[in-house]
């Protein structure tokens, strides 16, 4: 029976656990003797059998004439430690460590000092099983609430063979380790800040818990991989571009209100739209717009340059809004589309970036500059406003995105999709610490009852 093929047991009802009996072993990689002899493919292929490793460990192994990963010359090296550190302190992924027995994986490690190829094969099988195992749970999607709205972009649990390839394929086996890669940076980072400062004694159990919701929030990211994607943080109203794993800028962003909440979802930005409409959301025309026309008359409509259309097809055509129930309209009774005309007033400034959902919800320019010197900036009706759009732009198309013609509704395809994850992370890294953030959708409590915590009154 493979010594991983049992559950793994993941966060109970009551934090204090998460501090249960953390195994406290040192494994330290001492050089061999001189006269050690050089790991070879059999020693491996033995151990792998002995262990009863997973089909995929094997071939992955085949795959590489039986090279070790792990061993380096006659000795492990130093990522085999990490490792080691990782599963003892698995509490801070809501996994429980002893499924990972990082104890007989301890003692195989310190046995592997002496140099002997049948120790190091053996210490290799463990390590190999070991990550592999570890991975897969740390990936496992947990309930946060990310909407997908293209499928491939939601998270998958890797095969034990697609772990050790990726983790064969690093720059650095010791620092893929270290920084949690097969994880967003965001991830590892919590997870990092997470284990600092509960060393320290500084965190409260509805901080321990709010960084594992947050973490699982984190878990809906992709991993810290080649390519590029952005990251908005709808909590922290700001917006990062990464490329290769790495933050290369940042900008602030406008967010929906507490009632009309930006959610969280992810999707592949498509095209751009130069001199965009903005099409009224009908909820905003009927507690907005209809009143503001019933007390100031249809010149209103002329001077915001909004058209009232038949519908929201390719094919509507302009309706004379002198002929619409406007009364009917702000109760409710007749739901009304409505756009705007692409101006210097146009709520969707200059671009809009559309990855498209049934949501509505799209990046885009605006002309209200100053909101973005507020501390609060929950003022949208969903979807985000970015402060430099056309940085933005440049960095999404690689030039300006300008256009000579001013007509309306502008299509500029992407030379390829990027995906746009927007989260919501009430307590994310802080240089060497975590800032707890105010929860301003109130959208934690749902996920602390499930930790049993009641109260953030600590925070």
């Amino acid at each position: 029976m493979n010594m991983f093929s049992g559950s793994v047991n993941g966060r109970k009802s009551k934090l204090p656990i998460l501090r249960a009996c953390m195994v406290a072993v040192s494994a330290m990689v001492l050089v061999p003797s001189a006269a050690s002899a050089q790991i070879a493919p059999a020693e491996i292929q033995s151990a792998l059998k002995a262990n009863k490793a997973a089909g995929d460990i094997r071939s992955f192994y085949q795959s590489r004439g039986y090279r070790p990963l792990w061993v380096r010359g006659n000795a492990l090296g130093p990522e085999a430690n990490e490792l080691l550190r990782l599963v003892e302190t698995a509490t801070y992924d809501g996994l429980n460590p002893a499924a990972y027995q990082p104890r007989p994986l301890a003692q195989a490690m310190k046995k592997a000092a002496d140099g002997s190829p049948k120790s190091l094969a053996r210490a290799e099988a463990l390590l190999s099983q070991t990550l592999a195992a570890y991975v897969r749970d740390v990936r496992r999607p947990r309930q946060s609430g990310m909407i997908y709205v293209d499928r491939e972009l939601a998270p998958t649990t890797l095969s034990a063979g697609a772990t050790l390839a990726a983790a064969a394929s690093a720059p650095s086996l010791e620092r893929f380790i270290r920084n949690i890669g097969w994880m967003h940076p965001v991830y590892g980072e919590l997870r990092s800040t997470f284990a600092a400062a509960d060393r320290g004694g500084r965190l409260s159990e509805a901080q321990e818990a709010l960084l594992h919701v947050n973490m699982d929030r984190a878990r809906a990211l992709p991993p810290r991989v080649a390519g590029r994607h952005v990251l908005v943080d709808a909590a922290a109203a700001k917006l990062y571009l990464y490329e290769n794993g790495q933050v290369t800028d940042t900008m602030k962003v406008v967010i929906g209100k507490p009632d009309l909440q930006t959610p969280m979802m992810a999707g592949l930005i498509r095209y751009a739209m130069v001199n965009p409409y903005w099409h009224i959301p009908p909820d905003l025309v009927r507690d907005r717009v209809a009143p503001i026309v019933l007390k100031n008359g249809l010149g209103y409509l002329k001077a915001k340059r909004y058209d009232v259309l038949s519908d929201w097809t390719d094919n509507a055509t302009t309706l004379d809004p002198a002929k619409v129930d406007w009364k009917a309209v702000a109760a409710g009774r007749i739901e009304l589309a409505v756009r705007q005309r692409p101006g210097s007033d146009n709520a969707m400034g200059k671009m809009k970036f559309m990855f498209p959902n049934e949501q509505g919800v799209y990046l885009h320019d605006t002309p209200d500059k100053e909101l973005f010197g507020e501390a609060d900036r929950g003022r949208s009706a969903g979807c985000v406003r970015v402060e430099d759009a056309q940085r933005l732009a440049k960095w999404l198309f690689g030039r300006p995105l300008t256009t000579k013609s001013k007509k309306p509704e502008q299509k500029v395809d992407m030379p390829s999709p990027v995906p746009v994850y927007i989260t919501y992370l009430t307590a994310a890294p802080d240089g060497p610490g975590v800032a707890f953030r105010k929860d301003v959708y109130n959208r934690d409590a749902a996920h602390l009852a499930r930790l049993g915590v009641r109260s953030l009154a600590s925070r």
